[in-house]
């Protein structure tokens, strides 16, 4: 028998590391096939010899191919439809390939405490169950920095700043990704703050005081990513669930990974801050690499742009997109040494909190088939204009709306619709008026629990009244009492309870439906001064869909397929 040493326990720790990995990819991708069988979205030809190459790559090292005798596809070329992802980890996870290549960045990433999961600023968390929402944090640190670099050292630039702030969502169903901006000079309240010591990655113990007008890269700068995740859930209200930072050496190796990245720039580029030209002859297939791409993304004071920031983030947000198109397709995903490369540039520089493998390459797998039109960039609405303290300030209500329609789900500009599946063209086929159509939308009334509140309805008692009536029905009345007038009378729900709420809205002629993530699994009622006190069987009402949140037409908005100039 084989004495039972130290060498041969780690071996065997490894093996039952490999094959726990090689089970956990067998058993995903059996799910996956059974999903698009599901779906009836077979693979074409190309999409299954793609897939046939990934599950090669994929497989642990030694283990033989069991379809040998199988007769090969003729190759036909690369697919281009799958695009899963927001940033470079999620260029790993949704490949569909390489629990190996995970192992390797799991083990590898960095580990920072970063997450605020209990913040009373998280709004409505029920709603947000399922979703995932990254902090993507691009710090322009200068430790490590070499003189050829041309950014300077830690001595002349300590520290480290939020050069780029974005939020990846990733909703429940995985039917899109939004990935929001916020320009590093918004101006914020930032909080009160442990101290971020940039060269170790860890908190030094010490309380920074909170500021009341300051910029939102300040927040990383002293408090770390722990800092910048309070600010950033305080204005979005959504609950960061994953933290990855990278530095500028991370990002200028991985584009140099995939032999750069080409992006249609339709004026050549000169920043007056570093003096010199980013792009002379402009194009629309500009190849760009190494310190030039990293210029590209970092200038901001191009000559013929006042917007400093917001030309900025427009060019991040295009050649992001053009990053990730390349690195999901054949030209790296076929490519063992430009894959191998991009991830070991990643995770050189890559920090993170609950960033695992297991869940990261479940995440990717759920992504697989993602089309880029499904992958929306977007800039946080500001007035436009710098203050008097040079700091953007933000359109809370604006901002609140955004949020707020990401959390619903809401069809945002810009964005590809979602594809529809034979249900949805049935139901909308139905005529408006449709009983069967009513009845698909309904839920049983003995259900469902309903607030009723008068509004400013100037006849008394009538919140009682139609309480009273509701209940007739079947209705559950956990709440009779007044509310601040609205102009017209509106059923109020939260994400989640559609169905619950045409059903109250089919029992009140005229009523308006309105969604409101902050409600949770609350139905609320409230009588405004039109209400004529009319209360029908549920079903018997027309019912008008909901009102999506109201977006400012400016809002700041590049489509993940759009190929368009920067």
């Amino acid at each position: 028998m084989e004495p039972i040493g130290e060498a041969t326990q780690k071996r065997r720790r490894v093996d039952e590391t490999l094959a726990r990995f090689s089970k956990v990819h067998d058993e995903l991708k059996a799910e996956e096939r059974a999903k698009r069988a599901k779906r009836r979205l077979p693979w074409n030809a190309e999409d299954a010899e793609l897939e046939e190459q990934l599950e090669e790559l994929a497989k642990p090292p030694g283990a033989e191919s069991q379809d040998e005798d199988k007769p090969k596809p003729k190759k036909r070329g690369l697919f281009s439809r799958v695009f899963a992802g927001t940033t470079a980890i999620l260029v790993f996870v949704g490949t569909g390939v390489g629990w190996g290549f995970l192992k390797h960045t799991g083990d590898s990433i960095d580990k920072v405490r970063a997450l605020d999961p209990d913040s009373a600023s998280i709004q409505n968390a029920e709603a947000q169950t399922g979703d995932e929402n990254f902090l993507l944090i691009g710090s322009d640190t200068r430790e490590g920095a070499k003189a050829n670099d041309g950014v300077g050292d830690a001595n002349e630039v300590p520290g480290a700043r939020a050069d780029t702030t974005m939020i990846a969502h990733v909703p429940k169903d995985r039917s899109r990704v939004v990935i929001v901006s916020f320009p590093r000079d918004l101006e914020i309240a930032r909080p009160d703050c442990e101290r971020f010591d940039a060269r170790t990655n860890e908190y030094t113990g010490e309380t920074v005081e909170g500021q009341q007008f300051a910029k939102l890269n300040t927040a990383y700068e002293v408090g770390g990513p722990l800092c910048a995740t309070k600010v950033v859930q305080e204005i979005s209200g959504l609950r960061i669930t994953r933290f990855i930072g990278i530095d500028f050496h991370g990002f200028k190796d991985m584009v140099d990974a995939v032999d750069g990245v080409s992006v249609c720039v339709e004026e050549p580029m000169y920043d007056t801050f570093m003096k010199k030209w980013i792009v002379k002859q402009a194009g629309k297939a500009v190849e760009l690499r190494g310190d030039q791409a990293l210029d590209f993304v970092r200038a901001r004071h191009v000559r013929g742009d006042p917007t400093s920031d917001y030309g900025r983030i427009k060019r991040q947000q295009r050649f992001l997109s053009s990053l990730l198109r390349k690195s999901m397709s054949g030209q790296v995903l076929l490519d063992p040494g430009k894959l191998t490369g991009f991830t070991e540039a990643f995770t050189k520089s890559t920090f993170g909190d609950n960033i695992t493998v297991e869940a990261l390459f479940g995440l990717g797998q759920s992504l697989q088939g993602l089309e880029a039109g499904r992958v929306t960039f977007l800039t946080v609405p500001t007035v436009g204009m710098p203050n008097d303290r040079g700091n953007e300030e933000l359109r809370v209500e604006d901002t609140s709306a955004l949020f707020r329609a990401i959390v619903n789900n809401q069809p945002l500009p810009g964005e590809k619709p979602a594809p529809r599946s034979d249900t949805d063209e049935e139901q909308r086929a139905l005529p408006q008026s449709s009983p069967l159509r009513a009845r698909q939308q309904q839920a049983d009334p003995k259900t469902l629990k309903v607030q009723v509140l008068n509004g400013g309805n100037p006849t008394g008692g009538m919140a009682r009244d139609t309480a009273a009536k509701l209940a007739e029905h079947g209705y559950q009345i956990v709440m009779v009492n007044s509310a601040p007038k609205v102009p017209r009378t509106v059923i109020y729900f939260g994400t989640g309870n559609e169905a619950a709420a045409r059903t109250l809205a089919s029992s009140i002629p005229g009523v308006e439906l309105k969604a409101d993530a902050s409600m949770g699994a609350a139905l609320v009622l409230v009588l405004g001064p039109d209400f004529d006190g009319e209360v029908v069987p549920p079903g018997t009402a027309e019912v008008a869909e909901p009102k999506p949140e109201k977006l400012p037409e400016d809002l700041s908005a590049i489509n993940g397929g759009d190929v368009a100039c920067a």
